[in-house]
């Protein structure tokens, strides 16, 4: 199953009238509906559109289309038989708060980590990741921008845009209409930034699926799953009527509830101090062979697991989930190469909530490099007790907090160096390692739940990495409802490495199937 349509230009001077015509189109939808509502029922809808300018203060374009999409949602619950009061009860102008009638005069600084994401930044070089739902039912945009326009009041660091300060760029509150829009694209594009008020992250529907993309500059995984959380089930709540809230769970946040300090807070600093810190620059990693195709990604794969054979068969051989897919991920990729000497290392993020617990929504993950030689990486036997044990030493408490002080003491060193002299030399650093020191990344970001009866109606979930510029694939995993998905983000067509990861899977008796993109050549 493709994960994304055919993409179509369409020149700017078509797309305006498409859109005037759309318009024209909606009111005319509108006023048909008014009229089959009654005078009376007309006059409520009415009364109940009349408090957006209340709630409202943002510019004139802005508003009249906020001002639709309530219509157009209203038109929407009609057609599917929902009472007037009901639809009215679940739109309520209250979900708006006074988010939308404050101007803008927040700004937050950077965290620690995500302070390198913007200076690296070039033309078609963006650290982004995906965050995606299947649901059981097709997605109706008319509640989905709805229900983002409910939710991004209740995280105010998203609801943001990235400026340039005299020493760091910062995240300056903006206050806009977010805007949710068909998938036409392939996963994890740059994100333009460029604009005034644009938003450091993107919400897309296809079929059944709601994605959410971030600039890491934004969020990490875990940040970036408690919104995708909490924009599901306001969807749900828009579509079914039943109230979260009935419901509690950590990772899903009340809507309407105010965000606290904590969930904007920097915990770099937290870090157990020492003087001891571990460098971020290695020595270049053996890249697996292929092509790098011009089109990034030219494919993703998602690789549907059964989450408890697999649990069971790394079980079975003494490792972790993840120690496993990492050694099924080596040999993978020294069949995926033509070199006889050198090392394949493999990046491994790591959550840092787990060792200092924290509700922050920003970044608070480090990472680790598993690294082995070629001439090491024999079969599943061979390498898995260095990976396991390479991994207990390197991503404990110890060795990150050690990477914490180490971002901290760059962060500190630079502080007062003007951002016109850090962009080039951050952007000079990148391009001559960058991913370069790793063969391939596996981000896990484990078990997700949805509490019922919000499960019933999610199907899967998707985590996937943009592109990498050398890496020809990286891999990220979640685990929701009994499947685990290994989601793979490939820069070749040589299909080498996912076909060994798929035959190593298969024979230890783990069901896969397999799902994504027709390959893109270029």
């Amino acid at each position: 199953m493709d994960d994304v349509t055919d993409v179509t230009t369409v020149p700017a001077r078509r797309r305006d009238k498409c859109h005037r015509l759309t318009l024209a189109g909606h009111d005319c939808v509108f006023e048909a509906y008014l009229e089959r509502l009654g005078s009376g029922d007309a006059a409520t809808v009415g009364s109940f559109l009349a408090e957006l300018d209340q709630r409202c203060l943002l510019p004139r374009s802005q508003k009249d289309e906020m001002r639709r999409d309530f219509e157009r949602a209203l038109v929407w619950y009609d057609h599917a038989g929902v009472a007037l009061t009901e639809a009215l009860t679940r739109l309520a102008m209250t979900n708006l708060g006074g988010f939308y009638a404050r101007p803008s005069q927040a700004w937050y600084r950077l965290d620690d980590a995500a302070k390198i994401y913007p200076l690296s930044m070039r033309h078609g070089r963006m650290e982004v990741f995906r965050l995606a739902a299947r649901l059981t039912s097709p997605v109706v945009p008319e509640l989905l921008q709805m229900a983002l326009t409910f939710t991004v009041k209740r995280f105010p660091t998203f609801a943001t845009s990235v400026k340039k300060g005299m020493f760091w760029h910062y995240l300056d509150a903006a206050k806009r209409r977010h805007v949710i829009s068909p998938e036409t694209d392939l996963p994890c594009q740059p994100l333009k930034i460029a604009g005034s008020s644009a938003p450091p992250f993107r919400v897309a529907w296809y079929r059944d699926r709601i994605s959410v993309e971030y600039f890491h500059v934004l969020t990490d995984g875990a940040g970036g799953m408690v919104f995708l959380k909490t924009l599901v089930a306001e969807y749900l709540r828009l579509l079914t009527g039943a109230d979260p809230a009935s419901t509690p769970d950590d990772g899903i946040l009340d809507v309407n509830a105010a965000a606290s300090a904590q969930e904007a807070a920097n915990e770099f600093p937290r870090a157990e101090k020492t003087e001891l810190t571990s460098g971020f620059i290695d020595k270049r990693a053996t890249q697996m062979g292929g092509h790098l195709s011009r089109i990034k990604p030219c494919r993703v794969l998602h690789f549907r697991i059964d989450a408890e054979q697999l649990r069971a068969v790394a079980r079975r051989r003494n490792a972790t989930v993840t120690a496993y897919l990492l050694a099924c991920m080596f040999v993978a990729g020294r069949a995926a190469t033509d070199e006889l000497t050198g090392e394949h290392s493999i990046q491994v993020p790591v959550d840092m909530r787990k060792f200092y617990p924290s509700r922050t929504l920003r970044n608070f993950s480090m990472y680790c490099g598993v690294r082995l030689g070629l001439d090491q990486i024999g079969d599943l036997d061979t390498v898995l007790p260095a990976i396991s044990d390479q991994l207990t030493r390197k991503a404990s408490k110890s060795a990150m907090s050690q990477m914490l002080n180490s971002t901290l003491r760059i962060v500190t060193t630079t502080r007062w160096v003007p951002l016109f002299i850090k962009a080039p030399v951050a952007r000079l650093i990148y391009g001559f390692l960058g991913d370069s020191i790793f063969s391939n990344t596996l981000s896990n970001l484990g078990v997700v739940t949805f509490p019922e009866p919000l499960a019933s109606q999610v199907a899967v979930l998707d985590f996937v990495l943009g592109a990498p510029q050398t890496n020809r694939a990286s891999c990220a995993l979640v685990t929701y409802g009994g499947t685990a998905t290994l989601s793979i983000t490939k820069v070749t067509l040589d299909p080498s490495f996912e076909e060994t990861v798929h035959a190593l899977l298969t024979a230890d008796g783990i069901d896969v199937t397999v799902e994504g993109t027709a390959p893109h050549e270029g």
